[in-house]
């Protein structure tokens, strides 16, 4: 009889994820914030590419780069982050924008604006499993994320 953890691997990664951001943080105080999010950024890239190889095993060739956004933004986001992007947008000139409104990471965080430069660092890793995921589809980007209200987050994806 097989026994599903799902609930209990969802609260572990979540656990070691906010550990992870909080140790590479008290670590990197000398050296700079930004070493702390690259870090995490570089975690979360190797993670992506192998989440991605995974998730799209059985899918067939997408047509376009819009088709692979959306391959991200639903079947991708659901396997990764337990829920679909609630909204896409795109300037059709390789600028997208992903907006999640309850971020899988953030609903932990208290509200609040004094606690928004506090979730950068909980990001930096969701970024790169993002940019990790799309350089294995074959697209070069940069991701960032935005919080300006938590727990919604936007994560702009700009190709290269």
């Amino acid at each position: 009889m097989a026994v599903d953890l799902g609930p209990v691997d969802d609260a572990l990664f979540e656990f070691l994820h906010m550990e992870a951001a909080k140790l590479l943080q008290n670590v990197s105080t000398g050296e700079g914030m930004n070493t702390a999010e690259m870090k995490l950024d570089s975690m979360g890239f190797r993670v992506g590419l192998a989440l991605i190889e995974k998730s799209s095993s059985e899918m067939m060739r997408f047509k376009d780069e819009l088709d692979m956004m959306r391959f991200l933004c639903k079947e991708f986001w659901v396997s990764t982050f337990l829920k679909q992007i609630d909204n896409l947008r795109t300037n059709h000139q390789g600028v997208y924008v992903l907006q999640d409104s309850q971020f899988r990471f953030l609903t932990n965080v208290a509200e609040g604006t004094q606690y928004l430069t506090e979730s950068q660092p909980l990001l930096a890793f969701s970024c790169g499993v993002v940019r990790g995921a799309l350089f294995n589809l074959g697209l070069r980007c940069t991701v960032t994320a935005e919080v300006t209200n938590l727990p919604v987050c936007k994560f702009h994806v700009t190709m290269l």
